[in-house]
C-alpha cells in the first residue's frame, strides 16, 4: 500500500503529486485492504516549503496562496477520492470527514490574510450513509456568524459516531473506570444522513 512506484502515473497525477495527494492515494488504498481508521493531514514543514507557504492558515496572501495552491490540489485530490470510493463500492461505508480546528476572520488583515476565528467554519461530510449535496446550516452574510441551525463539535463528534455505527451515548469507561459518554450532550445532525 505505502510502496506508489508501483502505482499507475495516471493515478498519481490525478490525485495530485503532492504530500497530500499521495497520502490521500495512500489513504484510499488502505482502506480498500481494509483498514478501519484512516486520517490524512494536510501537510505543513516550515523547514523545507517556502516562506509564504502556511498550510491553510493564511495570515498572509489569503487569496493568493488559496488561487494558487491550496484550493485547486485539495478540490483535484478531494474529486479523485470520492470518484474511486465511490467507484470500488467503499464509499456507503466509508465516512470522510473535512475539517480543521477552527474558521477564518471574515475581514481581510492588513497582510492581505485572514486569522483565526472560531465563531463559524464549515466541515465536510460524505460517504457512510451522508445524503449527499446536503447544507445544513448557514451563517450570515458576512460568514461571520452562525446565523441558522447553529452545530456544536460535540455535535460534529456525534453525528461521527452514528456514521460508524456508535450510540453517541453510549457509555465507556475512563482511566478511574467512571462510566463517561462517547459524545456528553452531542445531538446527532440527523438532517444530513439519509
Amino acid at each position: 500500500c505505502f510502496d506508489l512506484s508501483k502505482e499507475d502515473p495516471r493515478k498519481l497525477d490525478r490525485y495530485g503529486r503532492t504530500l497530500f495527494g499521495q497520502s490521500t492515494l495512500i489513504g484510499r488504498k488502505l482502506i480498500e485492504e481494509g483498514v478501519r481508521f484512516v486520517n490524512v493531514t494536510w501537510d505543513l514543514f516550515w523547514d523545507r516549503i517556502q516562506v509564504d507557504y502556511d498550510a491553510w492558515d493564511t495570515h498572509t496572501n489569503n487569496f493568493r496562496i488559496l488561487k494558487t495552491n491550496k484550493l485547486p490540489h485539495f478540490d483535484q485530490t478531494f474529486t479523485a477520492l470520492m470518484e474511486d470510493l465511490d467507484r470500488s463500492g467503499v464509499l456507503e461505508e466509508t465516512l470522510v470527514v473535512i475539517m480543521s480546528e477552527m474558521g477564518r476572520t471574515p475581514r481581510i488583515n492588513g497582510n492581505a490574510g485572514r486569522d483565526h476565528w472560531t465563531y463559524c467554519y464549515s466541515v465536510v461530510f460524505a460517504g457512510a450513509g451522508v445524503r449527499g449535496g446536503t447544507v445544513y446550516g448557514a451563517s450570515d452574510a458576512q460568514a461571520a456568524y452562525v446565523k441558522d441551525r447553529p452545530v456544536s463539535t460535540t455535535d460534529i463528534c456525534a453525528t461521527i459516531y452514528r456514521c460508524l455505527g456508535i450510540e453517541p451515548d453510549a457509555m465507556v469507561p475512563d482511566r478511574t473506570n467512571r462510566p463517561v459518554a462517547v459524545a456528553p450532550g452531542g445531538r446527532v445532525i440527523d438532517e444530513i444522513l439519509a
